[in-house]
């Protein structure tokens, strides 16, 4: 068997894998899986080869023979093999199809999830259906796989997405779903920004007003809030502990890893409307129905600390992730500044400022979280001299305060709005559904770098700074964003995700390279994307969005989107960014689209 090597920028990889891997070399010849053939998997890397097993007996009618590592071939059928091979770097792995079958090895489980992706994409759009479209005697497709031989690892260990199901609830079944379309990309981490000022979604037993309450609200904003129209149509959803015990399990039988978020203490008009108490006025209030930054933030007492400690008991007890987020972003001073109590407090804990308040907060929390045996997130608002070394920082308005974090000793992962959230616009026609933020298309989030070249020398801590400055801290990865205030259903969501997601995904797993539009490997990837993914995509029923832009049944006529410019604030805040609430700047005037 020979095989010839193919450059990862080349467009004549003929199973247009995507991600692309490390090393592609393409064989003569394909191999047939019959109906009885062994599934043969070392015990380490069992549900990688487990789930390959299923969606193919599934998506093509056969019976699969699940196997222990070492079994003899039923039949003499050439088997499909998964093995340990230490060789390889982590989360690496090794795929050849040939003669004598298939065989994966793998660095670890998270290794071999992702040779299965790889396998399940060499089998055609067919593999992407839950049963045969197409059926030959007995009612199977025939499952043929092109030789090759593939080796591969990420290029960064955290490949993220965010789906925000605070603003609009996704029921359950639309989460598993949208899990297998990360887990398909090779991502690996999954945010799920589960409350916010629109909506609590996390079942929480000691505090149940939280959904009683903060899991309904009376209607939704339609469009830029800035527009002042609302739909009148009450929303709402929450997810029950066991429901969210699920989805972790679902998305680790799959390679990827469901990070909560419980956003504080900004973004808590729906925890305030439980309970009144947590809020500065101490007042009823309802759960917010409009977009933008609020000024309700939490009352920053040791009584609201103790809440949400509480909370994250409960959180950390379902979900198994290293990680926890808590949020940090937007965050107000303006009502703590209008309260003497408040203002009391922060003099009393010794801070120059009550806006000192924000990081006093989210550093007893990132304690409580580290003394439970998990690390916190924060959104990069959250950098500061109060933050405890271990928090990761995600970097969203921008890439300089990520830069900073780095080179002050946090683990950081890159998320700038300019290019990767994915809910601001993909196109500049006037159908472009609710046109808000950026101009995003899918060359832009191709050429995204997570740390541009002129930052990377500070970020490594290279820049002038004391002898005694902190090791830097490692760049993770980055994260793709999916917030929900104009995405209202799992079709919206499609839409907004795909292709941009895919392009996405390839810049955090494959090998660094030039990706400027027009580049090689910008060309190849559209080619693979046309050819081979778009139609995966199909075949999965997924409703993205066409490349020459929405269908009609896409579009939201009359729905006002709010566009912002690209290059006029990047020219403003450079690479540091511009977004988020920014103190003395009006509310209404300075929130996001």
């Amino acid at each position: 068997m020979s095989f010839q090597k193919v450059p990862t920028s080349s467009t004549a990889d003929p199973a247009g894998i995507l991600p692309a891997p490390v090393s592609l070399e393409p064989g003569a010849g394909a191999t047939v899986v019959a109906d009885g053939t062994s599934v043969v998997a070392d015990p380490a890397l069992r549900p990688a080869a487990r789930w390959w097993r299923r969606v193919t007996e599934d998506a093509f009618g056969l019976d699969l023979v699940p196997a222990p590592a070492g079994a003899a071939p039923a039949d003499g059928t050439p088997p499909v093999v998964f093995a340990v091979d230490d060789d390889l770097p982590p989360s690496g792995y090794r795929l050849v199809v040939g003669d004598d079958g298939v065989r994966v090895g793998a660095a670890d489980l998270d290794g071999a999830h992702a040779a299965a992706q790889t396998l399940r994409q060499l089998a055609g759009p067919a593999a992407f259906r839950r049963a045969p479209a197409v059926t030959g005697a007995g009612g199977r497709a025939t499952l043929a796989l092109p030789h090759v031989a593939v080796t591969d690892h990420p290029r960064f260990p955290w490949r993220g997405v965010l789906l925000d199901v605070a603003r609009h609830f996704l029921p359950k079944a639309d989460v598993l779903r949208f899990v297998d379309l990360a887990a398909a990309h090779r991502l690996n981490v999954l945010q799920l920004h589960l409350t916010d000022d629109q909506g609590w979604r996390v079942e929480i037993a000691r505090y149940p007003r939280l959904t009683e309450v903060g899991a309904w609200r009376r209607e939704s904003g339609l469009g830029t809030w800035r527009a002042g129209v609302a739909d009148g149509r009450p929303h709402g959803g929450f997810y029950t502990q066991d429901d969210l015990r699920e989805i972790v399990a679902y998305a680790r039988e799959r390679g990827v890893t469901v990070v909560p978020e419980i956003d504080a203490p900004g973004h808590v008009e729906a925890a305030v409307a439980a309970y009144p108490e947590l809020g500065t006025r101490k007042r009823p209030h309802e759960v917010r129905t409009t977009w933008g930054v609020s000024t309700e933030v939490l009352d920053p007492s040791e009584e609201s600390l103790t809440f949400f400690e509480h909370v994250l008991d409960e959180v950390l007890e379902i979900f198994d992730a290293p990680f926890v987020a808590i949020g940090g972003d937007e965050v107000p001073t303006t009502l703590w500044r209008e309260n003497p109590a408040i203002v009391a407090r922060a003099q009393a804990l010794g801070l120059d400022d009550v806006g000192g308040l924000h990081g006093w907060f989210l550093a007893r929390l990132a304690e409580h979280v580290a003394s439970r045996g998990r690390r916190a997130v924060v959104w990069d608002e959250a950098f500061g001299p109060a933050l405890p070394r271990d928090v990761v920082v995600t970097s969203w308005r921008g890439w300089a305060v990520g830069a900073d974090a780095l080179a002050a000793g946090h683990d950081v992962v890159m998320a700038p709005e300019q290019v990767v959230y994915l809910d601001h616009r993909g196109g500049d026609t006037p159908d472009e559904p609710v046109p808000v933020g950026f101009l995003t298309t899918l060359d832009d989030v191709y050429a995204f770098e997570p740390l541009p070249a002129e930052l990377a020398g500070a970020a490594a801590g290279t820049a002038a700074g004391p002898a005694t400055a902190p090791a830097p801290g490692a760049l993770l990865g980055g994260q793709a964003e999916l917030w929900s205030e104009h995405l209202d259903s799992a079709r919206r969501v499609d839409y907004a995700a795909f292709p941009r997601l895919a392009a996405f995904a390839e810049v955090m797993w494959s090998p660094e390279a030039d990706r400027s539009p027009g580049s090689p490997a910008a060309r190849a990837f559209r080619e693979r994307l046309v050819a081979h993914h778009l139609p995966r995509l199909d075949a999965a029923g997924v409703e993205y969005r066409p490349l020459d832009g929405p269908h009609p049944w896409q579009t939201r006529p009359g729905v006002a989107g709010w566009p912002r410019d690209r290059a006029e604030e990047l020219a403003a805040g450079g690479l540091r960014g511009v977004g988020g609430w920014v103190e003395g700047r009006d509310e209404d005037t300075g929130g996001p689209a």
